[in-house]
């Protein structure tokens, strides 16, 4: 789900490519060979479909360097073996035709440390929005938890998990300006706005950083968007006559402005700092209507 490029500062730490280092430390003397039938995949997985073309090349390469890396398991009270981490490699170890795979055998109490340790990780104030949701959906995986549970774990509400976990489904040009801080998480929203149209995503996305575009601004694009103005010219021309005729008020009246349209017309909003400059705005309101 997650791609894999040069994200932000210590993120390979924290959350490697297939298993948490965690489970891996200290485990050179506890890796086994367990009878492949004997393990099963855990069935509250999160993730149900693989490329079955990449597992045919990966057991491909088991048959010739075998399992380099090996599974994560829990023993169950029937001594069979439910997988932790690691059923890519379980599923092409079975293609391969291999009778056992190397694995190292976790306590329950072992992997409840590591979900601890990966919560406080959620929990730093340096991750970047995007590995924050990676981070929660290696908890949803690793652990088969629901975002409710994620939630209440985080301390967080149950809608601000889901928004963050949307971040995955990004572009991979509009996750590299995230994590590079050319965008934020609010433009990146924006951006998820238009997924039904990559092309109009990648327009927002360089509009966003060549332009220096606001949130605000980001939004009216894709507001402009999806009330008819389906392509990149006639939305980005929707949004600059708007802006001109804002920044038009704003000279004449030497004050904010800010226009907000809707499907029955809008709203105007005029910004004031004190009595005395309300009575200058309106005394220009006032002459310039006098004066039509």
């Amino acid at each position: 789900m997650s791609k894999q490029f040069g994200l932000g500062r210590g993120f390979d730490a924290l959350l490697p490519t297939e298993v948490d280092k965690a489970l891996l430390e200290d485990d050179s003397n506890r890796i086994q060979k367990l009878l492949i039938t004997d393990v099963y995949a855990n069935t509250e997985q999160p993730r149900k479909e693989f490329n079955q073309k990449a597992l045919e090349e990966l057991a491909e390469s088991i048959r010739t360097h075998g399992v380099l890396q090996p599974i994560i398991v829990v023993q169950k009270n029937d001594k069979t073996y439910r997988i932790v981490a690691g059923e890519r490699r379980y599923r092409a170890s079975q293609i391969a035709g291999l009778d056992k795979i190397p694995a190292i055998v976790r306590t329950l109490n072992e992997l409840r440390e590591v979900e601890i340790a990966l919560v406080e990780n959620v929990q730093r104030v340096d991750l970047s929005p995007y590995e924050q949701a990676v981070a929660i959906a290696r908890l949803q995986q690793q652990f088969s938890l629901k975002y409710a549970d994620i939630a209440k774990k985080l301390g967080k509400a149950e809608t601000t998990v889901n928004n963050i976990v949307r971040l995955l489904h990004l572009p991979e040009d509009a996750v590299k300006a995230l994590v590079g801080k050319k965008i934020t998480e609010g433009h990146a929203r924006q951006i998820l706005a238009l997924k039904d149209n990559p092309e109009m995503q990648a327009q927002l996305l360089a509009h966003c950083i060549e332009n220096n575009w606001s949130v605000r601004q980001a939004e009216q694009f894709v507001t402009a968007y999806k009330k008819g103005a389906h392509t990149a010219q006639t939305a980005k021309k929707s949004l600059v006559t708007q802006t001109s005729e804002t920044k038009r008020l704003s000279v004449s009246l030497n004050a904010p402005v800010r226009i907000k349209r809707s499907a029955k017309g809008g709203t105007l909003a005029i910004g004031f700092t004190t009595d005395e400059d309300l009575q200058r705005i309106l005394q220009a309101l006032t002459t310039q209507s006098k004066s039509k």
